[in-house]
């Protein structure tokens, strides 16, 4: 999807994401009739909260007739994130994408094709041209070890995705959120975390309401103090806060150089990854130079 203020030019991509499962606390997918109700709510959530900023909407779908839920003024583009030869007219003019992309549900080549080959295409396609990056990935992503990771690789392939935003040399935000909609209806004080230390693989990791998770994207673009920022979003009891400034101040900027998060564990190293994977790292910051 993409956003542009009224008052300024501004677009924002999101994804064209397929129908999918979600996971429960025990980690297996519900692929019941409730996790596409969830999931389509939740593409909801991000038009509404652009649309309550100001942005006019982009949005790239693989279906249109699945959009017909976004308010009129969204600017539908049909697309998908897998095929580069359709994303030309979804990036043209923009200056900001944000990426919720995920595969759950599709196994190990999803999520290399949905959760990273969508971030790597749609980065290509863009060029060398300066937009403002928000990425949605995961509480969790740099636990290797879990058995969600190892079935599926979708913590590896979300993390490669993250490296290609910080490699890539353009101003980003990227946010892990926890486990949609598990919070209480009390639960909506916003902390956000670094050094993803909460690998515990079910709830008890942290609750974030879909609605907040789609706020805090947006707000990430136009907020100088969430530049090169990582973080694992959670809530907690008490309110929402109406400002996130101070909360976006409050971290560490990621390494200039680096490709991990700030304080993330180095257990993934470049030697070990498959040359494919370090060829688009290249390739990427060659572009953006």
């Amino acid at each position: 999807m993409h956003y542009a203020p009224s008052t300024k030019s501004c677009r924002i991509k999101l994804h064209d994401k397929r129908e999918q499962s979600y996971r429960r606390p025990d980690g297996r997918a519900n692929k019941d009739s409730a996790g596409g109700w969830r999931y389509r709510q939740y593409r909801l959530h991000v038009v509404d909260a652009a649309h309550e900023k100001g942005f006019a909407v982009r949005a790239l779908v693989r279906d249109r007739a699945k959009a017909r839920k976004f308010p009129k003024e969204v600017q539908l583009i049909v697309g998908d994130v897998t095929r580069p030869e359709t994303l030309s007219a979804a990036v043209d003019g923009v200056d900001a994408v944000v990426f919720t992309l995920g595969s759950d549900g599709a196994g190990k080549a999803g999520a290399e094709n949905i959760d990273y080959g969508g971030v790597r295409n749609v980065l290509a396609a863009l060029g060398s041209r300066q937009v403002r990056i928000a990425l949605m990935t995961s509480i969790g992503v740099t636990n290797r070890d879990g058995s969600y990771n190892l079935s599926t690789e979708a913590h590896d392939w979300k993390r490669r995705s993250e490296r290609l935003v910080r490699a890539s040399g353009l101003p980003y935000t990227i946010v892990r959120p926890g486990w949609f909609d598990y919070n209480k209806a009390d639960e909506h004080k916003l902390i956000f975390l670094q050094g993803d230390t909460r690998q515990a693989g079910n709830s008890s990791d942290g609750v974030i309401a879909r609605r907040q998770i789609a706020e805090v994207l947006v707000s990430s673009l136009t907020s100088d103090k969430a530049l090169r920022k990582t973080f694992e979003l959670i809530a907690t009891k008490g309110p929402a806060q109406e400002k996130l400034d101070a909360l976006f101040a409050a971290l560490d900027p990621d390494s200039k150089d680096g490709l991990d998060g700030v304080r993330d564990m180095p257990n993934k190293p470049l030697e070990d990854e498959p040359q494919r994977v370090n060829d688009d790292l290249h390739a990427l910051s060659a572009n953006h130079r």
